[in-house]
């Protein structure tokens, strides 16, 4: 009896040329509707799944495979089954080529309708893979037209499926079946499209749509349960340490995996990911052509100007020294000029929506300078127009709908995004700031969401002056910021502080106006307020509340 070989497939490329090398190796070919045309319209003779069951397609097209002549033909054991099969007529399936109807395309899209993406859930599609995954010791299951040239190669040469392909098909089908319901449940979970989950056959998510932002208290449920699966991307040399294994992982389609370029230089490594991710997650929650340069895992300059090369001039002088070796991440095009002016330091990586074919060409005579292009736009506008309520308070994230999270020795914490709808501020001192120090006030608590807790920004006109952060005392990250900002020859005479907790104590506005700073913003809540702001009144500072807190550890 010749095998016989059952199509139904919605990714048709590359089925008629893999039918017709099955067809000239002497099987017969079943179809469904829609590929059985295919099929013919390619010249090859194919048995429609109708009369093979006898029934045809009924429901819209719901139900076309759901029948005891395909399934028993899937499912049966020649040994086992042989009065049954004799008994109904079961002529058996030997391979099953299958894949599914495009739910997630469906789901992904911005105007999808609930009603037509519910008709993307394959039902027989499923059935059919897992019965013929099941029976892998007689069926082979195809499910990625990748595997459609060495499945004929090997029946060409062999006549037919050996047990160890049939066994890692099988695998590949069940893992199919599996992200596939991940995404469906993902959708359903997301009430009908927030959530995402990404295309079978590659790794995913599937979870509670999770917002980007929310306003402070509100309430957001993050799912009953998280399932993850990441797809290597790229093994690394090793890992913070050279001692410590490494590689890159991520969900496929995700921001930062098919979204990323590495245009010059040597492979990314660990730390160069990690501090190149946070620099550019600072530089696009700015306005303006922003530039942020990035030191184990910490912001040492950042600013804003009119052009990609002056903002990265201001953020190399607020740390020169802190600079060498780091990671400088631009939200906007870097031109020629911004690159003659970054190649003047050593820098491990450059990253950057965007790089004119001149900029590259003066990267790249850095040599192992690493030249990333990951695509984001460019945050534009005018911050000299801006008043703190207007700065871009989010971390650049996608909005996918991820959510943060954190490896413990057993458990994984999971939280949402650090960013809120609407950054809103109340002044708690009796002199209100001018215009020019609500600039300076929203650029450096922008800053200071980047900087490891405890953390003190202080800056002026776009650019920071000082920086401290990582340290058990805020009053300790006030006097390192004021340190560096003298180190690197800056005043602080009327500029702004950032604090991302509320100030405990009045010592560290003491230290910062005691420097000159002139304006204060700091999320408040501390028992001590009243102190605090006292103390500022009595120096003239004038103080911003946000409410909102934005720790980093």
């Amino acid at each position: 009896m010749r095998p016989r070989a059952l199509f139904s497939v919605s990714d048709k490329a590359g089925a008629s040329d893999f039918a017709a090398r099955l067809a000239g190796a002497g099987w017969d070919l079943i179809a469904s509707g829609g590929t059985a045309r295919l099929l013919r319209e390619a010249g090859l003779k194919v048995e429609e799944v109708a009369a093979v069951t006898g029934s045809p397609e009924m429901l819209g097209g719901r139900v076309k495979t759901l029948h005891p002549a395909i399934h028993g033909a899937l499912l049966c054991r020649p040994e086992q089954d042989a009065g049954d099969i004799a008994r109904y007529g079961i002529r058996p399936i030997d391979l099953a080529v299958i894949n599914l109807y495009p739910f997630v395309e469906a789901a992904s899209r911005a105007d999808a309708e609930p009603a037509k993406v519910v008709e993307q859930i394959d039902v027989g599609g499923p059935a059919m893979i897992r019965a013929a995954a099941k029976n892998h010791e007689r069926v082979g299951v195809v499910v990625d037209p990748s595997d459609y040239d060495a499945v004929a190669s090997e029946i060409e040469a062999a006549g037919a499926l050996g047990e160890d392909t049939r066994r890692r098909l099988a695998v590949k089908a069940f893992d199919h079946t599996a992200r596939y319901d991940r995404a469906i449940c993902g959708w359903l979970e997301g009430a009908g499209g927030e959530a995402f989950a990404e295309a079978p056959g590659s790794a995913g998510m599937s979870r509670t749509a999770v917002p980007p932002s929310a306003e402070p208290g509100a309430a957001v449920t993050l799912p009953e349960r998280l399932s993850l699966e990441l797809v290597k991307q790229a093994g690394l040399r090793y890992g913070e340490n050279p001692h410590q294994q490494a590689a890159l992982y991520a969900p496929s389609g995700a921001p930062g995996a098919d979204g990323t370029r590495l245009l010059g230089g040597k492979p990314l490594s660990y730390n160069n990911l990690a501090d190149a991710d946070l620099a550019r997650h600072c530089a696009l929650a700015l306005p303006d052509h922003a530039c942020a340069i990035v030191k184990h895992a910490t912001p040492c300059g950042v600013a804003v100007s009119g052009s990609a090369s002056e903002a990265y001039q201001r953020a190399f002088a607020a740390d020169p020294e802190s600079a060498f070796g780091g990671v400088i991440a631009f939200n906007c095009a870097v031109d020629e000029d911004a690159a003659r002016a970054v190649s003047g330091q050593f820098a491990e990586v450059v990253i950057a929506p965007g790089f004119s074919p001149g900029a590259i060409e003066v990267l790249k005579k850095r040599g192992n300078l690493r030249i990333v292009e990951q695509a984001a736009p460019c945050v534009g506008g005018d911050s000299g127009s801006r008043r703190l309520g207007e700065v871009n308070c989010g971390d650049g994230s996608s909005g996918s709908g991820l959510p943060g999270l954190k490896v413990l020795d057993g458990a994984v914490l999971a939280q949402t995004s650090d960013s809120v709808a609407s950054e809103r501020h109340e002044v708690v001192s009796r002199r209100a700031p001018t215009d020019e120090e609500l600039r300076d006030a929203g650029f450096a608590w922008t800053v200071a969401r980047f900087v490891s807790s405890n953390a003190v920004v202080y800056a002026r006109d776009g650019q920071t002056l000082g920086i401290g952060g990582g340290q058990t005392s805020r009053v300790m990250s006030a006097r390192i910021a004021a340190w560096r900002a003298a180190d690197c020859g800056f005043s602080l005479k009327g500029a702004a502080m950032a604090s991302d907790g509320f100030l405990p104590f009045a010592d560290g506005l003491e230290t910062a106006a005691d420097e000159g700073i002139t304006v204060v913003i700091q999320p408040g809540g501390s028992i001590r307020d009243k102190e605090v702001i006292a103390a500022a009144d009595e120096r003239g500072v004038a103080m911003l509340f946000t409410g909102v807190r934005h720790f980093r550890h």
